[in-house]
């Protein structure tokens, strides 16, 4: 008997037929995380089915303007004056993501920047899923005391050489994703994939309280965070499928969208919606692309009965939204 169960404990679980074939390891840096922030120096590790590693690639980028945080990432103006700039990496940076699901820590986030640079240069990334290793640390009920990098790869026991550093930062992930993904596998648990959109409408906003720049960037200025205008309509309640909105109905956004999202909450602001940035009882709708992803703010909606509807759905919508009882 005990040398069945030893036979047994030796003999590694099929692999998941349904897990990806390959992986692409991202880190990012940027001038800060605002929609208008830029990308100043990428990294990519290519992993296998399995996650060995088989490359990497790392880059500095000309953001055009100030970098940002020089004391968190290090890259000054100077570093910077004679990089690329995106569009003349765009190609190979693909060509490193290409038939590769994305993963990053707190992916969105990375997944975000990327797409709107490809946007800036009037192209789109051939990314069409990705992974975060942050939501894959939960399904796996990892003991960590936060959802820090550092904390990830402590538990895996890699060592960070230069925190902050795209190469750096994308090494420690992919040698601490690599056993995430074989627990994963032996467990037969599901990956966290959620898909990606890349942004086909995107328009850059004109930067506030800037002043001139030097070393060759544009004006800088940081973007004060953006407040909307209060809506001046009551709520008139939630959403009825196959009828129209209605102006001061509570809208909510949750995932990516293929207009910039902030394109999209402007439509929705100027066509008399109240756009929410959290889900509750009072929220008319929730416009997802994604309705599986398991997001706050769709198992919310499922909880309290709310309207999901897709973004296509809603464009449509906002084409006809009827007036404000009253108004």
């Amino acid at each position: 008997m005990l040398e069945d169960l030893t036979t047994a404990a030796s003999s590694p679980a099929p692999w998941p037929a349904a897990y990806p074939r390959g992986y692409a390891v991202v880190d990012v840096e940027t001038t800060g995380l605002a929609r208008d922030d830029r990308i100043i120096s990428a990294a990519v590790y290519r992993l296998d089915a399995r996650g060995e590693v088989e490359d990497h690639w790392y880059t500095v980028v000309n953001p055009e303007r100030d970098p940002g945080p020089v004391w968190i990432h290090g890259l000054t103006s100077e570093a910077l004056e004679g990089a690329p700039l995106f569009q003349d990496i765009a190609e190979e940076f693909a060509a490193r993501l290409r038939g590769r699901v994305l993963v990053a820590h707190n992916a969105v986030f990375d997944w975000q920047m990327i797409a709107r640079e490809y946007a800036r240069a009037r192209s789109e990334a051939p990314v069409k899923q990705r992974l975060c290793t942050i939501a894959l640390s939960k399904e796996l009920g990892l003991p960590l005391p936060n959802h820090k990098l550092e904390s990830l790869a402590a538990h895996f026991g890699v060592v960070q050489r230069r925190a902050h550093h795209a190469l750096d930062d994308a090494r420690v992930l992919a040698e601490a994703f690599r056993p995430s993904l074989r627990a994963a596998a032996a467990g037969g648990v599901r990956l966290p994939l959620h898909e990606c959109r890349p942004l086909t409408e995107w328009a850059d906003r004109p930067r506030t309280g800037q002043q001139a720049g030097s070393g060759g960037h544009r004006p800088t200025g940081w973007r004060p965070s953006r407040r909307r205008p209060a809506c001046p309509h009551p709520n008139p309640g939630r959403y009825e499928p196959g009828k129209r909105l209605r102006q001061g109905m509570r809208v909510a956004f949750s995932g990516d969208t293929s207009v910039e999202r902030e394109l999209l909450e402007d439509r929705a602001t100027e066509a008399g919606l109240h756009v929410a940035t959290s889900l509750s009882r009072l929220t008319s709708l929730l416009v997802t692309n994604d309705p599986d992803s398991g997001t706050s703010k769709v198992v919310k909606a499922r909880q309290y009965g709310t309207p999901i509807v897709d973004e296509a759905a809603f464009g449509q919508l906002l084409g006809d939204v009827e007036p404000a009882s009253g108004g």
